[in-house]
């Protein structure tokens, strides 16, 4: 659970975490500062082509972390529609998987030890308010906690869908939290078998 660093091997994994990390930023503030229609499909162009350069392979796995999202998707595209602004709700929509796979890149692509190491320097002007590696381990952890829920949701409606006809909905929700549960159980474990967070 500690890593969901991609099997697949990329140019992406030899670029410091550092600078992943500042062009995820920088991706995301100018995705969501900037108003222009051509920015949401062009961003997620960009970055179907980033997964596409490394191959098939780890562009599948790239696109199977973004599954999850497509309830939320249809939500949106429904309800502006409803509205009668449906260009609006399909650029929410672009710029919310350009940003998801975009962050999954990063996730993908950069050990867990790594990502420590930057948001503990990043952290380290708050020492005398809170230690910077507890925060850097709190910001680790969320980052790669998220695309494995999404993985176990994923899983989840599909061993669902193999045994049923109906659609899953709602009673997905608690194997998924215990799922959940049972990861950070896990990822506890695995911290103290390392000595803990200081």
């Amino acid at each position: 659970m500690l890593t969901l660093t991609s099997p697949v091997e990329t140019r992406y994994h030899r670029w410091s975490a550092g600078v992943k990390l500042a062009a995820l930023a920088g991706f995301t503030l100018v995705l969501f500062g900037v108003d222009a229609a051509a920015l949401p499909p062009l961003a997620l162009i960009a970055i179907a082509a980033a997964y596409l350069a490394q191959g098939t392979a780890f562009a599948l796995l790239g696109l199977r972390l973004l599954r999850p999202l497509w309830p939320f998707v249809a939500l949106i595209l429904v309800w502006h529609l409803w509205q009668g602004d449906p260009g609006r709700g399909l650029a929410i929509v672009l710029r919310m998987l350009a940003a998801l796979a975009a962050a999954n890149l990063v996730t993908l692509t950069t050990r867990l030890t790594d990502l420590l190491a930057v948001i503990e320097r990043l952290c380290r002007p708050l020492s005398p308010i809170l230690p910077p590696r507890r925060l850097a381990l709190a910001f680790a952890l969320a980052i790669r906690f998220l695309p494995a829920m999404a993985l176990h949701l994923s899983h989840l409606r599909e061993a669902w869908s193999a045994r049923s006809p109906r659609r899953p909905g709602w009673r997905v929700l608690v194997p998924a939290v215990l799922a959940a549960l049972d990861d950070a159980d896990h990822a506890a474990e695995a911290l103290r078998a390392r000595g803990g967070t200081d």
